[in-house]
């Protein structure tokens, strides 16, 4: 049973080191000037919204915060700090045989960044997102007050709007989230679907007794929808997608496959799904070369960070006279009905290949309003990461039209990338009157930057 699992739990943290932490943390927020912008530093981003604005707000150190507090394998809950990873957090609660409702697929996404953000993976068809698992959180406002938020209460308000609220409602510097149980491997099925079946078989599979559902469009004539299932046999031997083996590619090539719960959670990570070929770590030989720690997505993100800031394919493209590459980078969801109306435009007027789907139903009767989606609707999010020629005189014109189609169908698009709507339009995606009472209550004299501004970098 041990082969799947980390039985050697990393070290948790006391909860006195925890209350000690916060209590600095605040008496350092509560020092900076009024009128100074802070924000919370971090080691680690998965926004791909570069050069934003923030550059002049004063960071406070929150290495104190990254960390797990306590894993209770009966209640099967977590008290975690804000900044964790869930690579670390993985690593605790697999020892215990458990894992987070939703573990998103990178590894250095904070539990406190899916949570006031957006994050999504292969359980959400059931589990819905991140912040649905939460019980309770501890939340810093930006008055410098450390309040507790929980579904009723004083502050349920808050805690039904922290979700997509990207920190500019506060920051949650402690989270009590729910576990669910786990086995040591994951048996994955891959099944071709025919373009016009998609739809029905996406419904089935979410229907069936499969544990995790997700999938891949290579092209519109080749598509796949993965179907997993816990189990405690390693069947006929284990794969490992770490080494000079691509995972995506085996969606092709196995009908069956095998996994330990470890490697499956992370898939996507040692090649950032497959974006991790632009930079040149999936051609043989360099794989060979390229050092196993450096193949995962942070990696590769600081270099396409260090790209953006010295604009060096840009430049290169100009030497060599060749058009301007727009990037594409986005998570949107999607009315399952809907979904091939969005393919077929996407591909024809976006035209990147491949992109991921991952079902996605609410957890639960409540809804969110900073991201309003109905209960029980099944939505498809899809992914799609990449870029793509400019449209002459229109550098923006691809994440427009996305922007645009996701409208028409009734979807919804994560904030982590470019955001392009102008504001009268994006409150009313992102429900602006219930931010604005949200705002009033918990920020009334500004001192984080609205959502608008924060996700557009435009005041």
């Amino acid at each position: 049973m041990s082969a799947g699992l980390h039985v050697t739990s990393p070290p948790t943290v006391p909860r006195a080191v925890h209350d000690a932490a916060v209590a600095e943390l605040v008496r350092q927020y509560r020092a900076v000037p009024p009128g100074e912008r802070v924000r919370l530093g971090k080691r680690t981003s998965n926004l791909f919204r570069f050069g934003t604005g923030g550059a002049d707000d004063r960071r406070l150190d929150t290495s104190a915060f990254t960390g797990v507090i306590e894993v209770d394998p009966v209640a099967r809950t977590a008290q975690v700090q804000g900044m964790t990873t869930y690579e670390h957090l993985v690593d605790v609660t697999l020892a215990h045989g458990l894992m987070p409702l939703v573990v998103p697929q990178l590894k250095t996404i904070t539990l406190g960044g899916a949570v006031t953000g957006l994050g999504i993976e292969s359980t959400s068809f059931r589990h819905g997102l991140p912040h649905e698992s939460v019980r309770e959180m501890d939340v810093l406002l930006p008055n410098g007050e450390l309040v507790t938020a929980r579904p009723d209460g004083e502050h349920a308000d808050l805690f039904a709007g922290f979700a997509n609220s990207y920190a500019t409602l506060g920051y949650a510097l402690r989270l009590e989230i729910d576990l669910l149980p786990v086995t040591p491997y994951v048996r994955l099925e891959h099944r071709r679907v025919a373009t016009g079946d998609l739809v029905e078989a996406i419904r089935e599979a979410c229907a069936s007794d499969a544990d995790f559902v997700d999938g891949v469009v290579f092209t519109r004539d080749e598509q796949y929808l993965t179907l997993a299932h816990l189990t405690d046999d390693p069947g006929p031997g284990v794969s490992d997608y770490t080494g000079q083996q691509v995972f995506y590619r085996s969606v092709r090539e196995r009908r069956t496959d095998h996994l330990t719960i470890h490697d499956y959670l992370w898939r996507w990570d040692t090649d950032w799904f497959w974006c991790s070929a632009a930079l040149g770590a999936q051609h043989p030989l360099v794989r060979r070369v390229w050092p196993g720690r450096y193949r995962r997505s942070d990696v590769y993100r600081r270099i396409v960070a260090l790209d953006r800031r010295t604009r060096f394919s840009s430049r290169i493209r100009s030497l060599l006279r060749q058009p301007q590459e727009e990037p594409v980078i986005q998570d949107v969801e999607i009315p399952v009905e809907r979904l091939p109306e969005f393919l077929d435009a996407f591909q024809r007027d976006v035209g990147i290949e491949p992109v991921w789907l991952c079902p996605l139903t609410l957890r639960g009767e409540r809804t969110w309003p900073l991201y309003p989606m109905k209960p029980h609707e099944l939505y498809v999010n899809v992914g799609f990461w990449s870029t793509v020629p400019e449209v002459p005189g229109d550098p923006e014109g691809h994440n427009r039209r996305v922007e645009d189609l996701v409208a028409e169908l009734g979807g919804h698009k994560s904030l982590y990338s470019t955001v392009h709507y102008d504001e009268p339009e994006f409150w009313q995606h992102y429900n602006g009157p219930a931010y604005r009472t949200l705002k009033d209550r918990y920020d009334p004299d500004g001192r984080l930057p609205d959502l608008y501004t924060k996700v557009t970098g435009r005041p």
